[in-house]
């Protein structure tokens, strides 16, 4: 019988634990999902030329933290991923994507295992509790605790290819851990979990530790990496680089009303496995798909917005989820669902920019790569 422990239920703005760091810092704080966060410290360019050059610190304390541990652990995410983590090692860690039983998408996520009873699933911020819901609910036939972990758990993210230099300065040396893999490390007097891991694109590290350290690991980074040119960075510069990267963000490129059929994800489904919603991804792979995610670069003058209609001689035959201007390509591209006809690299069609008619084509993703 699974143990739950319950999660409590949010109503006001939430703060993570470097809130007044941030206001200290002049940073433009918004609302995010319900959470108070930094949309820029100095300019979105200058943070997002950071991380391609040198590097940046990201405070993504409102991630959440979900530790499944039990002689069932693997068993039971195996029932709720579309991915086979059978054959993962402790150190390792996995892309992962949550379904529901119409094979919507629930959240992608990643997944760190510890050992073969300890699991973490990392879920996005705004489906937290949702996500954890899920989890627990699903868990009641399996021998498993279910424990969140957001309210005890602080996270960084250090980005940018001088990262490591900055963790040397700091005690840690980390430039030999491999992309997608995990170690306990001590940063600072503090002891951490490090994945080479990142939502970026580029070279970095996610930092865990406990939650009343973030000011501490906070300035210890900021003036490690001084030397390095490190600068602290918002959701903005976070948006431009994900995209370049073609990293799909949850509740703008994919959600519960999409597929994993419809997106980059259909490479996980693990097929062999059972899973919730094989059966309703096996009906669409049956009935074939009509619309794909993909990426586009426009080829006239314009930036394409999320919610602009893609148009084939004037038909609307896709929408934008994500649209930018891409500081490192000096081009505006963006990502957006589009009738599978047209979803072929080089395929050509329109984008209506607040009334005016942008030429653009499918291009391959991602658009950048270190």
């Amino acid at each position: 019988m699974a143990l739950i422990l319950f999660l409590p239920i949010r109503s006001m703005p939430q703060k993570t634990g470097l809130f007044d760091q941030h206001k200290s810092m002049n940073a433009k704080i918004i609302d995010f999902y319900s959470w108070q966060l930094p949309l820029y410290y100095s300019t979105p360019l200058k943070e997002h030329n950071a991380v391609r050059q040198a590097c940046g610190l990201f405070d993504t304390g409102h991630m959440g933290e979900i530790q499944v541990e039990g002689r069932d652990a693997e068993k039971l995410l195996q029932l709720l991923l579309i991915r086979d983590i059978s054959g993962m090692k402790p150190g390792q860690m996995k892309l992962g994507v949550m379904c529901n039983a119409q094979g919507g998408i629930l959240d992608d996520l990643t997944v760190y295992k510890f050992s073969e009873e300890k699991f973490w699933v990392v879920v996005n911020s705004a489906p937290y509790e949702r996500d954890f819901g899920w989890v627990q609910g699903n868990a009641r036939s399996f021998e498993v605790r279910v424990s969140g972990l957001r309210e005890q758990t602080s996270k960084l993210d250090l980005q940018g290819p001088k990262s490591g230099l900055v963790l040397e300065r700091l005690g840690a040396d980390l430039n030999e851990l491999k992309y997608y893999t995990f170690s306990q490390a001590e940063i600072n007097g503090i002891e951490c979990i490090a994945s080479r891991s990142g939502y970026t694109g580029e070279k970095g590290f996610e930092l865990y530790f406990m939650g009343d350290k973030a000011p501490e690991m906070w300035n210890a980074i900021l003036e490690a990496g001084a030397e390095f040119g490190i600068e602290p960075c918002g959701l903005a510069s976070r948006d431009t680089l994900r995209l370049e990267a073609a990293m799909m963000l949850y509740g703008q490129d994919i959600d519960e009303k999409h597929s994993v059929l419809e997106c980059p994800y259909e490479m996980l489904v693990a097929w062999e496995k059972q899973f919730i919603g094989k059966e309703a991804l096996e009906r669409q792979r049956e009935s074939n798909i009509d619309k794909k995610l993909v990426g586009f670069q426009l080829l006239d003058r314009g930036i394409a917005r999320h919610g602009h209609k893609l148009l084939d001689n004037g038909k609307e035959i896709g929408v934008v989820t994500t649209g930018n201007f891409s500081p490192t390509l000096k081009k505006s591209i963006g990502l957006g669902y589009i009738g599978v006809e047209f979803s072929k690299p080089g395929s050509e069609f329109e984008i209506d920019i607040r009334g005016k008619k942008a030429r653009a084509k499918a291009v391959e993703m991602p658009f950048y790569r270190r």
